[in-house]
């Protein structure tokens, strides 16, 4: 292990983050399980960054891609593609978006570049509304509109940013307002915001913000900041890359949560829908995806084998009723980790909605972020047997949890009390 982290770092990036002192290697995995290059077993509750949605080694996945690998496993979008049909069929008519058009990509950072190209160019203005606190991507562009200062490595951006108060629902200058006066404040600065600039093409938003440590505003923000975006033609995309194919539980996309005024123009997904495939992509009312006036391809956008991979993995999910698994079973977690938290000075808050959740960690009597101790945890997990995430918006203090969406009653209950094991040790 050790050579290969020497290995690792005499090659790669030095800004390309790893996890734990001593970096992990994971061979293989099953269900919710997954080994290191030690044969050490963990209970795997990040899922490669919430994209191992479904199962480690998905018999119905891996089936399938190893059956289209054996016909054929690429041919570029300039040829038909029968299992790229078919996924967008399913996915278009999922979205909720009418006369919607569907474009495939290999990241939710294309994803997020495809739809600000369409936005922008649909809209004649390079102006983006974005949220406080929000990821977006690593490319250029979307650097440029997200909100979080530990993922934006450069100011310089081919559009003119504009960020909007209500991402992070408990800190901020309306953190103490009730839910209706919170909203109400937030739709008043949009407004103001409004009125000292030309109009923006569009308004990109998550619903439940992933890197910055699983924050969200009360239910309806959106909703209210659509219909002032629509009295000036604003398009509204929902980034759902973290979000999307119900792991939330209460909804199959973050956005019916604010789902008062229709679903939004353009919806951009990714991770979850190719359990560990590369697969983003676009979803847009026709005139909008067809605005564009050149051409364009996607050398490995809906590929068929991820395309395959994607098929298998999205009828899985519908047929065992997953997003009602990760209510039922994120409901009973997250209830169980309130209660931990209500014992421990350091925990701040614990939110989320289904298989979605995040701890918030602050130094004990003081609202100030704890990001050594947030580290110190994921060491702990890790030693128990545990594999978990961390983000958030004020320096890495939020643990992220996200295990793929057929956890169990039984591994919920395990993983959380390796949990309450590892925030005990550090407070």
């Amino acid at each position: 292990m050790n050579d290969l982290f020497a290995r690792h770092r005499q090659v790669l990036p030095d800004w390309l983050a790893l996890y734990y002192d001593e970096p992990l290697e994971i061979t293989h995995g099953e269900g919710r399980h997954v080994w290191d290059a030690d044969g050490n077993r963990y209970l795997d509750f990040f899922g490669g960054i919430l994209t191992t949605m479904t199962a480690h080694a998905l018999p119905e996945v891996t089936k399938a891609v190893s059956e289209q690998a054996g016909r054929i496993i690429h041919s570029s979008t300039l040829y038909l593609n029968r299992p790229m049909v078919e996924l967008a069929e399913r996915i278009a008519q999922l979205s909720g978006i009418p006369d919607a058009r569907v474009f495939f990509t290999t990241s939710g950072t294309e994803a997020n570049d495809t739809a600000l190209l369409l936005a922008t160019t649909y809209r004649r203005t390079n102006t983006i509304l974005a949220m406080r606190n929000s990821y977006h991507g690593r490319s250029f562009s979307s650097v440029g509109i997200t909100g979080n200062k530990g993922w934006s490595p450069t100011s310089l951006s081919p559009l003119q940013t504009l960020y909007v108060h209500g991402g992070v629902r408990t800190r901020g200058p309306f953190a103490e307002l009730n839910d209706r006066d919170f909203i109400a404040a937030c739709v008043d600065d949009l407004r103001d915001l409004l009125g000292h600039t030309r109009a923006p093409a569009a308004l990109i938003a998550e619903p439940i913000q992933g890197v910055g440590g699983f924050t969200s505003p009360p239910d309806g923000l959106y909703a209210a900041f659509r219909e002032v975006l629509q009295e000036q033609g604003i398009l509204w995309i929902a980034d759902e890359v973290q979000t999307g194919w119900g792991r939330t539980g209460e909804h199959f996309w973050g956005w019916q949560a604010h789902g008062q005024s229709g679903p939004p123009d353009i919806l951009t997904f990714a991770k979850g829908i190719g359990n560990g495939s590369a697969i983003g992509g676009v979803v847009a009312r026709a005139e909008i995806m067809n605005c564009l006036d050149s051409n364009s391809i996607s050398t490995f956008g809906g590929t068929q084998i991820t395309m395959a991979a994607g098929l298998a993995n999205l009828s899985y999910l519908l047929e065992h009723d997953l997003q009602g698994n990760a209510r039922r079973v994120g409901g009973l977690l997250i209830e169980r980790l309130r209660a931990v938290a209500a014992q421990l000075p350091g925990v701040r808050e614990v939110r989320g909605r289904g298989l979605m959740i995040g701890i918030e960690l602050v130094k004990p009597g003081t609202d100030e972020a704890d990001p050594k101790s947030a580290s110190a945890v994921l060491e702990a997990a890790r030693e128990a047997g545990l594999l978990i995430g961390k983000g958030g918006g004020h320096n890495t203090s939020a643990l992220r949890i996200a295990p793929p969406l057929s956890l169990t009653v039984a591994e919920a209950e395990e993983g959380a009390a390796i949990l309450e094991q590892a925030l005990r040790s550090a407070y």
